[in-house]
């Protein structure tokens, strides 16, 4: 399996779990949580919180963003950078991505959903 592919799947495994601020496993995860354990089940290592996250890997734009990638969100009305989620494919020209929701707990979204459109930051890559 591909390392990015490998990263989809072992993030897919979270589907449903509720969400929990410093949270990092089945009974709670956040956001940063997610991305770190699935990384890290692939052998990757990365940083634990989105501060962290945002300074690592190559900045690319989201028209490139492939499964693995990582996407931004500033969900509060300061500059810093609050959520992120990694891609899982693409539907209609817009990324998929799997995220800890604080109200829903670990889904599958799109940047087409207009929440997700206004608060979008960024993208980055850690994997090429």
């Amino acid at each position: 399996m591909k390392p990015r592919d490998g990263v989809v799947f072992y993030a897919k495994e979270y589907m449903g779990m509720p969400y929990r601020l410093g949270g990092n496993n089945h009974s709670g995860i956040d956001c940063s949580g997610l991305i770190h354990n699935a990384y890290k089940k692939q052998g990757i290592r990365v940083s634990r919180t989105v501060d962290l996250l945002r300074k690592e890997g190559k900045r690319i734009s989201k028209d490139r963003a492939k499964s693995g990638d990582i996407l931004f969100f500033r969900t509060t009305k300061k500059r810093k950078l609050t959520h992120a989620g990694i891609v899982v494919g693409r539907k209609g020209g817009e990324p998929l991505f799997i995220h800890a929701s604080s109200s829903r707990g670990v889904i599958i979204s799109s940047l087409r959903e207009g929440y997700w459109n206004k608060t979008y930051a960024q993208t980055r890559r850690l994997i090429r």
